[in-house]
């Protein structure tokens, strides 16, 4: 009997607002990169299309989005018998054709895939893409300012498992975080364009491998959200000797989807993140203020295992929530009631047009 095949892997914001208010989202099917989109903001929604030109790619997707809203890909593809190389295209508009896949080559210059990447954008508008490497760290190959791309450089770390997360702060500097079997591994920009360098501490937790997410909660910070060997989900920021915050017991095995949003006239944190039940678990709490706690509550239809969450706003500021299933197309979504709380419309399909 033949292998299984492996399921698609998608790491980032793999739903974003475009400049003009449409929502899109990104998928792997078959052997390429798919996108739908609105056709105008709050209609229904355009077939799946292929993006990136015609070449085949694996079943794995990073994507970004940066201030400009300009979506930047990354994915494997095929080279030679038994090798693959990394490809990047930008997509500037949803509703227009995306760039072709642009080749990047090979963290350690040729071989198999090393791992799924992971890519953020900086306030310039430079995509940064971080990848495992055969060593078991993590390389990166940026852009320049003036176009191209920089060489592949290797950040150091060891041990490295499971996907990345990457973020862009509020400073418009790039941080990066790896999980290994006993820490997590982080690296920062000290300047804009600078190589992201390594803490001499790594944080002394274990964190279960594919469940780290990135966001940018202050001028000053960003959060790191992981499940521990517990069960527990943590936010940690600052220093390898703070204690990661314990928010609440994970909804779910997978990584949570997570966003700032106002609610009720506060910054907060909005998670959410597919429940044992099968359901979309959220969760709400002031930003960087774990300590006021946070709840799950449960909505939506009973998902398939391998269905992925994400948050968002649309082009009227309301806090969308979407979830894909897989090899199904099944895109459904809901937003947020013009009322107090965190209330939810009812789900619904993503209707084509």
């Amino acid at each position: 009997m033949p292998p299984a095949p492996t399921p698609p892997t998608v790491n980032g914001d793999w739903l974003i607002r475009a400049r003009d208010g449409r929502l899109a989202v990104y998928a792997c099917e078959s052997d390429a990169v798919v996108c739908r989109t609105q056709r105008h903001p709050g209609e229904p929604w355009t077939a799946p299309r292929v993006v990136g030109g015609d070449q085949r790619v694996h079943p794995v997707l990073a994507v970004a989005q940066g201030t400009d809203t300009y979506a930047h890909l990354v994915s494997w593809r095929p080279t030679v018998s038994g090798e693959s190389g990394l490809v990047h295209s930008t997509h500037f508009q949803p509703h227009l054709t995306a760039l072709d896949w642009n080749p990047l080559g090979h963290p350690n210059k040729k071989g198999q895939s090393t791992g799924a990447p992971a890519v953020t954008v900086d306030a310039q508008g430079r995509a940064h893409v971080f990848v495992p490497n055969r060593g078991g760290g993590v390389s990166m190959r940026g852009q320049k300012e003036k176009g191209g791309w920089g060489p592949w450089r290797d950040l150091k770390g060891q041990g490295v498992r499971g996907p990345l997360a990457v973020v862009t702060g509020e400073s418009g500097l790039v941080t990066a975080y790896a999980a290994t079997a006993d820490s997590v591994l982080r690296w920062r920009q000290a300047s804009p364009g600078a190589v992201p360098a390594l803490d001499e501490e790594p944080l002394p937790v274990t964190a279960r491998p594919s469940t780290l997410r990135a966001l940018a909660t202050s001028a000053e910070h960003t959060t790191l959200f992981f499940t521990d060997a517990d069960g527990e989900l943590r936010a940690w920021r600052g220093t390898a000797a703070d204690e990661p915050a314990r928010l609440l017991t994970a909804a779910g095995p997978g990584p949570v989807s997570a966003m700032r949003c106002e609610l009720d006239g506060h910054d907060c944190t909005l998670l959410a993140q597919r429940a044992e039940s099968g359901r979309v678990a959220f969760a709400a709490y002031p930003t960087e203020l774990e300590s006021a706690g946070a709840w799950w509550a449960e909505s939506g239809p009973a998902l398939p295992v391998d269905a992925r969450v994400a948050l968002a706003t649309d082009a009227e500021g309301r806090v969308i929530a979407a979830t894909f299933v897989p090899g199904t197309g099944a895109l459904r979504l809901t937003h947020r009631k013009d009322e107090p709380g965190l209330a939810l419309k009812a789900w619904e399909q993503a209707a084509s047009a």
